[in-house]
């Protein structure tokens, strides 16, 4: 795990290629809606990108992580179907529920069923490396789903185009990012971690939580501002010591929603000591979401690091889908 978190800018570089050489049948259909079927990290480059395009998409955005998928797919939806193994059971049955309503359909995966399908019914298909762990292969998620929609025209060249400078500008700043990720696991060990951030950035708040969960074994959980200070402040008169929130900071963040972070810090220090916050660098949303994805990514291989386990095993995944496939 170690040495695939460290090769992200690698991997980004990779992905460019990829979308870039990738053939593509264009659509004669009108796009009018985009639904991105994927769980776990397959799924969660889903929302990062929903949530980074959201100023500029002129149709709605959503990610599902589910077997059913909403009433209104039709004809008209862009469906993407992000399976890293391609054999993703819930995934698989969303898809056919789209195939059947007509959808245009296109697939982000490394094989399996989802590229058979692919083939057989002509959909584009963005194939990725395979034989790693799906949530150590984001990076290919994110950039194939930004080249999707650049070739549907549903958004500008320039996105695709500003991925270019993301590897150098991980590499630059690899050294300070390793250096805060050791500070922040340190201070979440033996400890609750809780993720909050702007809500432009949950998905990245999500990305946290699932590598928390998965690398270092850990329960963890996220929100986001302002909803946090609608209802869970409150909750936190039932907080302790044993619990470490972190504000993932970013300049893009709307004022007043800093601001907010700036008084639940008085509220939340009456019943923690500790209270962290990670401020993304970058330009752009771009550049912040790469930063704070690799920022995250290392504080949950030094968790594990920390607590002298391995980051890679999932043996309870492996348990349940097990179980799953003796259900008729």
């Amino acid at each position: 795990m170690k040495e695939l978190i460290a090769s992200l800018s690698n991997q980004i570089r990779e992905a460019i290629q990829i979308g870039e050489s990738t053939n593509f049948n264009a659509t004669n259909k009108t796009i009018t809606s985009i639904l991105v079927c994927g769980l776990g990290g397959s799924g969660i480059g889903g929302k990062i990108v929903s949530l980074l395009l959201k100023k500029e998409l002129k149709v709605p955005f959503l990610c599902i992580n589910d077997y059913e998928v909403p009433a209104w797919v039709n004809e008209n939806t862009l469906v993407i179907a992000s399976s890293y193994s391609g054999n993703t059971e819930e995934t698989l049955t969303a898809v056919e529920v789209c195939k059947n309503r007509g959808a245009e359909i296109a697939v982000i995966t490394s094989g399996g069923t989802i590229l058979d399908l692919a083939k057989l019914n002509n959909w584009n298909h963005f194939v990725v490396p395979g034989g790693e762990q799906p949530r150590a292969m984001l990076a290919y998620s994110i950039v194939q789903q930004l080249y999707i929609l650049e070739r549907y025209k549903l958004i500008g060249e320039e996105h695709t185009k500003d991925l270019n400078s993301i590897p150098d500008f991980i590499d630059a700043h690899e050294g300070a990012i390793r250096e805060e990720a050791m500070r922040i696991a340190i201070s979440f060990n033996q400890k609750q971690p809780i993720i909050y951030a702007g809500n432009d950035f949950e998905g990245v708040a999500v990305r946290w939580r699932q590598q928390i969960n998965e690398n270092a074994k850990e329960l963890c959980w996220h929100h986001v501002f302002p909803e946090m200070t609608h209802n869970e402040l409150v909750g936190w008169a039932g907080g302790s010591n044993n619990q470490v929130p972190l504000f993932l900071s970013s300049s893009l963040n709307h004022p007043r929603i800093n601001r907010r972070w700036e008084i639940s810090k008085e509220v939340i220090a009456k019943y923690t000591n500790t209270i962290l916050e990670s401020e993304a660098v970058g330009e752009n949303k771009l550049e912040q979401n790469f930063y704070l994805i690799h920022l995250g990514d290392w504080v949950s291989y030094l968790m594990s690091e920390i607590k002298q386990i391995d980051p890679i095993e999932v043996d309870v995944i492996i348990h349940l889908k097990s179980e799953m496939s003796k259900m008729k």
